[in-house]
């Protein structure tokens, strides 16, 4: 071996890696954090991978967990990897100062990235992902990892530990831990950073006394307002059982093929919305999988946790999108076909207390479109974000709140701010999974690479200090950064669906008939 192939071989707990040099960048894919949880491990709790001997190549993401192969209406086009090795992560690190030097002088900064999907979707392994342009914009290292979604990490099950997504989340930080400074990173300066079910997850994370102490910032981009009650997550286990002739346990599950779970959990999914009776607001959602505040993993929602001051010594950034439920209205097919019923129903379901009769005289202008896309994106993302920042300073923390408001160029332009619009401008993957979408169409303009910048810039200064940019939020001047082609800090601009939810505290989704 040469001096310079040594420099890029690490040394794990498990045993040794070797990454490749990409463009000032060692990058290393799939590297175990955790046993396959396969055979007798499935449906329980992570357990440490089995050492190997010699040198591992570490070139290719791991397989990417067992999920649904359709989305929203965007199926799966490309080839992923196969096989039970599900819980990998990846390390971005430059090369500089880092790897073949003390690991005590290159110390860098630490992100670790933890992806979205309605926690039944995702892979680190996905394009969009692709950390290197976050790795070079902050001169730091960015992890990334598999956790199980679905049936497997979220459903809740007798004889399975609840909540096994954050699980495998907390054992790939404390692999981070044990680790990262082999690669040249700090463990001792770790951000977490996620969107959308990655934000619900830092969030749950931020509650959860496992991950105590093994990260000192977050990064939440669009938390969602969905973690159930142990009740309802028992039922919808068990209508998911039920749809492949079995009962919800570990002991019946684990036995059969992840494929056809996966099949179970779509089906329901696909005809929850006629159950608004039983499941309530999840109903409508199709997604019968979040966190459990189980009392154990999880002991109380993120809002409870927060104010009860779990997260005071963790600095944190959070923030949503403008037009967050507009990507749901697009990819259902009802842009500019919602009806009068169907904001009713909205209104009905969803609004917080006063209900559709407030949301109508506090938006008086808006249209059947416009309310229905309102209370589903004030409810779903916009305030559990905002709440969630409230919470934590309720508990003594700090927070620095932002809003996207810069509008997604593809579908001419009438996507808006919509969800994961900030995940490609994050990560400057524009023509990758739904950046696809969002772009779709269009010459990627220079405002997109001058937020990208921002993002970045904004991202890897707070990793790096603990300042993004821009003054902490407060509760009297409600300062929120607005992210647009002409950034400004300014009070939080949504300020009338903060007023409608004003004592609204996010519980538990309840089972609410049976």
């Amino acid at each position: 071996m040469t001096i310079a192939e040594s420099q890029l071989v690490v040394r794990t707990a498990a045993g040794a890696v070797r990454g490749r040099r990409e463009d000032g960048l060692t990058v290393f894919r799939g590297i175990p954090f955790a046993a396959p949880p396969v055979g007798e491990a499935r449906f329980q709790a992570p357990r440490p991978p089995q050492p190997w001997d010699g040198v591992r190549d570490a070139h290719a993401f791991g397989p990417p967990p067992p999920q649904e192969a359709v989305f929203q209406g965007l199926a799966a086009t490309r080839e992923e990897p196969t096989g039970d090795d599900w819980l990998t992560v990846n390390v971005w690190t430059p090369e500089t100062g880092g790897l073949g030097t003390d690991p005590a002088e290159a110390a860098r900064p630490v992100m670790v990235w933890i992806y979205g999907g309605a926690y039944k979707l995702g892979h680190s392994g996905s394009p969009g992902y692709d950390a290197q342009h976050i790795a070079r914009a902050g001169d730091l290292v960015v992890v990334t990892f598999n956790y199980r979604v679905g049936i497997e990490g979220f459903a809740r099950l007798d004889g399975a530990p609840a909540n096994r997504g954050l699980l495998d989340q907390i054992a790939a930080l404390e692999w981070v831990r044990d680790n990262i400074a082999g690669f040249g990173g700090d463990p001792g300066r770790v951000t977490v950073f996620g969107e959308s079910a990655g934000a619900g997850s830092v969030a749950a994370l931020l509650a959860a006394p496992g991950a105590r102490g093994l990260f000192g910032r977050a990064i939440a981009q669009s938390v969602p307002g969905t973690f159930f009650s142990d009740e309802l997550a028992r039922d919808l286990a068990a209508a998911i059982a039920a749809e492949a002739g079995l009962r919800p346990t570990a002991a019946d599950l684990s036995a059969v093929d992840p494929r056809r779970l996966t099949e179970a959990g779509a089906a329901v999914g696909a005809k929850m919305g006629q159950r608004v009776d039983r499941w309530g607001q999840v109903a409508p959602t199709a997604t019968p999988f979040s966190p459990v505040v189980d009392g154990e993993v999880l002991p109380a929602t993120p809002w409870q946790a927060l104010a009860a001051g779990a997260g005071r010594d963790v600095e944190l950034v959070v923030g949503h999108n403008a037009q967050e439920y507009r990507l749901f209205v697009a990819m259902t097919g009802r842009l500019g076909k919602v009806t009068e019923e169907q904001a009713a129903a909205a209104l009905r379901t969803f609004a917080p207390d006063g209900g559709e009769a407030a949301y109508r005289a506090a938006y008086p202008e808006a249209g059947a479109e416009e309310l229905y896309e309102r209370v589903q994106s004030d409810w779903l993302f916009q305030i559990p974000s905002l709440r969630l920042g409230e919470a934590q300073i309720a508990g003594g923390g700090r927070v620095h709140l932002y809003e996207l408001t810069w509008p997604a160029p593809g579908m001419g332009g009438g996507l808006g701010a919509c969800h994961a619009l900030d995940v490609p401008l994050l990560f400057g993957t524009y023509e990758a999974d739904l950046g696809a979408l969002l772009f779709a169409g269009v010459e990627v303009p220079a405002e997109a690479k001058e937020l990208t910048a921002r993002f970045q810039a904004a991202w890897t200064s707070f990793a790096r200090t603990g300042d993004p940019g821009w003054p902490a939020y407060d509760g009297q001047r409600r300062l929120t950064q607005v992210l647009d082609v002409r950034p400004e800090v300014r009070a939080y601009p949504e300020e009338t669906s903060r007023r409608l939810w004003e004592g609204y505290d996010f519980p538990a989704l309840p089972l609410v008939g049976r």
